[in-house]
């Protein structure tokens, strides 16, 4: 069992607290607002709600929140995030659709880690899967693609066995940098959805052949 502290209060902290307590982790849920944050736990079950600002109780720390948002939390906790492994699952795009809101050489996880603790490594995963789909679970008895990078191997070799005890296929592509690759991926699923599939019901990943 792992201790998992989710903060944010939408559609991918639901999902994600909720395959996390079915794999028999403990999740705290952390939002600013704490009616809604008491209202996720009790819908869920099972999972606690802790205070915004206090050290998060979890060994592994995922912002589910939009990446402005992950940013604000990232500079606001500081050193309360020491020690942890620091999960980002957002796309940094423009409201247009037609970019990222981070400098062109660099990503949205590795803005976040250049704010963070220097003992807790920041790690990008969940990003290219829908909220939805990652609720429902594998289609055709396969399991859903988690896409990880980070510098730390130790911290993406932890995540990995959480996402694998979530019912999920980790897959290590490397250092932070590659999180450029995975935020352009958040960005192509986003232009599928408006050109050409036209809705969500879709998830992107690998065959391995022979």
């Amino acid at each position: 069992m792992t201790a998992i502290s989710i903060i944010g209060l939408g559609n991918m902290a639901r999902a994600l607290a909720g395959r996390a307590l079915a794999g028999g982790h403990a999740v705290e849920i952390i939002g600013r607002d704490q009616v809604k944050a008491k209202e996720l736990a009790a819908a869920l079950g099972g999972a606690s709600v802790g205070t915004p600002g206090a050290v998060p109780t979890g060994d592994i720390v995922i912002l589910a929140m939009p990446y402005a948002g992950a940013a604000a939390v990232v500079w606001e906790y500081g050193d309360a995030l020491s020690g942890k492994i620091i999960v980002d699952i957002t796309n940094p795009v423009t409201p247009d659709l037609q970019g990222f809101v981070v400098p062109d050489n660099s990503s949205g996880a590795q803005e976040l880690a250049k704010a963070a603790p220097g003992d807790a490594p920041v790690v990008k995963a969940f990003n290219t899967v829908f909220s939805h789909i990652l609720t429902a679970g594998p289609a055709e008895d396969r399991p859903l693609d988690i896409f990880i990078a980070g510098d730390d191997e130790q911290a993406k070799a932890r995540l990995s066995s959480f996402v694998e005890s979530l019912g999920l296929r980790p897959w290590d592509i490397g250092e932070l940098f590659m999180a450029r690759a995975l935020e352009n991926v958040g960005l192509l699923e986003l232009g599928l959805m408006t050109h050409s599939v036209k809705h969500t019901n879709f998830s992107l990943g690998i065959t391995v052949l022979g």
